[in-house]
């Protein structure tokens, strides 16, 4: 099955509790539990040595609140785009949450992409 091909609510049910733990383990530090959904292609992409260093020093990544807006879905090819409007509790603004989903190799849902801009 494609991703694209799921409703809304099936994409609910899906997205936003990965999304939840991607705040939590940000929150928390856990970078092992903050990549566990990742597809191999993101993993296989990634520097980690960078990413760890970004991820342990960054206020932001530390201090996302967890109340978020949702504020929809774009299907494009295999993937859907989950878009966030995201806070701080220790910074003034907003920020473009985005992660992206597909269906790897093996079937099961992973995150092709997360980023906080």
């Amino acid at each position: 099955m494609n991703i694209i091909e799921h409703t809304d609510d099936e994409l609910f049910a899906i997205a936003h509790p990965m999304w939840d733990d991607l705040i939590r383990y940000s929150n928390e530090g856990e970078y092992g539990k903050f990549i566990r959904h990742f597809s191999y292609e993101l993993l296989f992409g990634l520097n980690e040595v960078e990413i760890g260093k970004q991820f342990a020093k960054s206020e932001l990544t530390r201090s996302l609140d967890p109340k978020y807006d949702f504020l929809g879905f774009i299907r494009r090819n295999e993937h859907v785009s989950c878009l966030y409007r995201m806070r701080s509790t220790k910074k003034e603004g907003e920020w473009l949450g985005r992660m992206v989903l597909g269906y790897d190799k093996e079937g099961e849902v992973k995150i092709f992409g997360a980023s906080i801009f």
